[in-house]
């Protein structure tokens, strides 16, 4: 025995993407040591995800990110569109979805439009902001096994890069560490869901100068119907870098299949790598298990045809960072964990079931939509309402749901505060109130009485009529609707103390 002793850090995060990166940025925010690691060398090499939703985009907003990622992003600035044709040279681009009946603008639904930039882009962005904020970024370093204690998670590494073994003890591990996370498969969580769905696909990435060929008919996806190279085309930088997803087999003569599907003779083509893989959706049966916690893809997986995945693990990350600050700064008990997955899981399985039972419209962009689909609107702002959690639901919130299939935002307990510009300029939203403090929203023009710690703001919002009060959280989710201010805090410290609720 050696008598030297382990070092101890807060949180330790397993993985280094997109999940993983924007926790770790989270946890800092809130004044939360964290060391991350990753098996990786450097951030990825592929595009993968492609489009942040506008819910995401308001959580990079509150990290003061999103003019970044927006600046990242301008080589797809204007592919918004969908196209379909026999080749890409034939194809021709489809009007954009718009509400029915309205022509109100996508970005007047947030602060912050959606964002086209692919996860090679973003990654990097998120890393070099995490170092700046503090986090002990550790890629080259592999997290091999863990123990989970009364007192902490004390995890084995391998630091790849120096050849050297570590102990650390964490009071608490997440594990973000993708689709085959080993911290799930080690706690032996099981998982519930439609398993694969779809044939087998593969991935082509390919470098190619096609500029003129799209110029004009500028795309995000492009559905190709020839016979002989059916898939889809996705713009990654509107230019040189796209991905085909065509048919299975790693074995065909990819340059040539891309020439058919492209329609152009395309001389200088570099297949730059071929990825096989398989639609699935799996929800995992428990997102927390002791000191042990999953986000992103190691929680749920889902099929990419509503650019749901990395969405959806960004807000389990909004969800969960504040939560561990609370439980670490002895603010609140470990019992608040337990309300991540109580409102995670059930957010996971609504987002992986839409992004399933979108696989048909997918492979055919022209088929009837099933109405019983949630509006896109509902999808993009992540405004799911969580059925049991940290919230207080009485009798009045529970008759007034949120509506899945139309987009009709209001103040509604479980549901993220819906957007309104605050000045004539357009720079402050109602979405800016809150995060990564709490908030406590007056109805009606004038603000109630300051009440202790909370700030309170008088807004004129659905849902929040004049008299009316209400409590919003850190990751700006509605917690509570009332009528007396003063008891907001009390609502708080009930739900910090024992949050797990399903009504008030």
């Amino acid at each position: 025995m050696s008598g030297q002793r382990t070092r101890s850090v807060p949180v330790l995060l397993a993985g280094g993407g997109l999940v993983g990166l924007t926790t770790a940025l989270l946890l800092r925010q809130h004044g939360v040591e964290v060391t991350l690691v990753e098996k990786r060398a450097t951030t990825s090499a592929q595009p993968k995800a492609r489009r942040f939703h506008t819910r995401s985009m308001e959580v990079f907003r509150e990290l003061g990110l999103a003019a970044t990622v927006h600046d990242a992003a301008k080589d797809l600035v204007g592919h918004d569109h969908m196209a379909a044709g026999r080749t890409l040279a034939e194809a021709e681009r489809l009007p954009l979805w718009s509400p029915p009946g309205s022509a109100e603008a996508e970005a007047d639904i947030s602060p912050e439009p959606p964002t086209l930039i692919a996860q090679d882009l973003l990654e990097p962005v998120l890393r070099a902001a995490a170092v700046d904020a503090g986090a002990s970024v550790r890629f080259q370093t592999e997290l091999t096994a863990f123990d989970q204690r009364d007192d902490g998670v004390v995890v084995e590494l391998v630091d790849h890069g120096r050849g050297e073994r570590e102990s650390l003890r964490a009071q608490y591990l997440v594990a973000a560490d993708g689709a085959r996370s080993r911290g799930r498969e080690a706690l032996g969580i099981t998982g519930s869901g439609r398993g694969a769905v779809g044939a087998p696909t593969v991935s082509a990435y390919f470098r190619a100068d096609l500029g003129e060929v799209v110029r004009g008919r500028e795309f995000n996806l492009c559905h190709i119907s020839h016979p002989a190279a059916p898939g889809v085309l996705a713009s990654v930088d509107g230019r040189h870098r796209w991905v085909y997803m065509g048919p299975d087999g790693l074995d065909h003569d990819w340059p040539a299949l891309l020439r058919t599907a492209l329609g152009v003779p395309a001389p200088e083509l570099e297949v730059l790598s071929l990825m096989r893989w398989r639609a699935e959706m799996l929800v995992a049966d428990r997102f927390r298990a002791g000191r042990v916690l999953l986000a992103g893809d190691a929680a749920h997986v889902m099929p990419p045809f509503a650019a749901a995945g990395a969405n959806t693990g960004i807000l389990d990350a909004h969800n969960l960072a504040w939560k561990l600050a609370a439980v670490l700064s002895g603010r609140a008990g470990p019992g608040l964990l337990d309300s991540y997955d109580a409102e995670r899981r059930a957010a996971g399985w609504f987002a992986a079931d839409q992004s399933t039972r979108r696989t048909a419209g997918f492979a055919d962009p022209t088929a009837a939509a099933d109405p019983t689909l949630a509006h896109p609107y509902v999808l993009a702002g992540g405004r799911f309402r969580y059925p049991a959690g940290a919230l207080v639901l009485g009798p009045d919130d529970v008759a007034d749901a949120e509506p899945v299939t139309e987009y009709a935002p209001a103040v509604r307990v479980g549901t993220p505060l819906p957007h309104r510009w605050l000045d004539a300029a357009r720079t402050r939203s109602t979405v800016d109130l809150a995060g990564p403090g709490w908030a406590l929203l007056s109805g009606g023009p004038t603000a109630a009485t300051a009440v202790e710690d909370l700030p309170v703001h008088a807004v004129e919002l659905d849902g929040l009529p004049p008299g009316r009060c209400a409590l919003v959280r850190p990751d700006q989710v509605v917690a509570w609707r009332g009528d007396d201010p003063a008891t907001a805090t009390r609502v708080r410290a009930d739900l910090l103390a024992a949050p797990v609720t399903v009504s008030g």
